[in-house]
């Protein structure tokens, strides 16, 4: 799972939008998910307005039949149906990853199913409509990173799921 998210209290975002933009972080994102199947809901891929490009982008849908299978999409109604697409499209190599990439209920129904939690924390109080879960489970620290930019200051997290 990837995600940007307030360090107190974990929102994701307000009204469909997000609350920061941090060119450092969408870089992040960008190099660490391209090459690999991404997995979001309707609606996070709505507000992206395209697929994103050099990923194999599955959507989860309640109605997936509303809206066309493309070479870039594909549109499922199971996060488990999504899961077994992105296994069967990621190359299978070592550095195989399928990222999980919003929103808030897809994260939360995703959450058993990862190991690792890319996660950019923004310090700094927001207000929101959208949170990712907690994760108790996710303690043994991998890499952390601090950094600033665009008036923001923030950590590059990313955990592994405790065994």
């Amino acid at each position: 799972m990837i995600a940007a998210i307030g360090e107190g209290n974990r929102v994701l975002g307000k009204d469909k939008k997000l609350l920061w933009h941090i060119p450092e972080d969408m870089k992040f994102f960008r190099d660490t998910t391209r090459g690999h199947a991404v997995i979001m809901g309707r609606k996070t891929f709505e507000s992206l307005g395209k697929p994103l490009p050099q990923r194999m982008n599955i959507i989860v849908s309640r109605n997936p039949n509303k809206i066309a299978n493309t070479g870039e999409c594909l549109f499922v109604d199971s996060l488990e149906k999504a899961i077994a697409l992105a296994k069967d499209w990621e190359p299978k190599n070592d550095d195989a990853e399928i990222f999980i990439i919003g929103g808030a209920q897809i994260y939360t129904a995703a959450l058993p199913f990862a190991d690792r939690l890319y996660l950019t924390l923004v310090e700094g109080q927001y207000e929101g409509d959208a949170f990712f879960p907690e994760y108790p489970e996710f303690t043994r620290v991998i890499s952390e990173r601090k950094s600033e930019g665009n008036g923001y200051t923030y950590t590059f997290l990313t955990l592994q799921r405790s065994s």
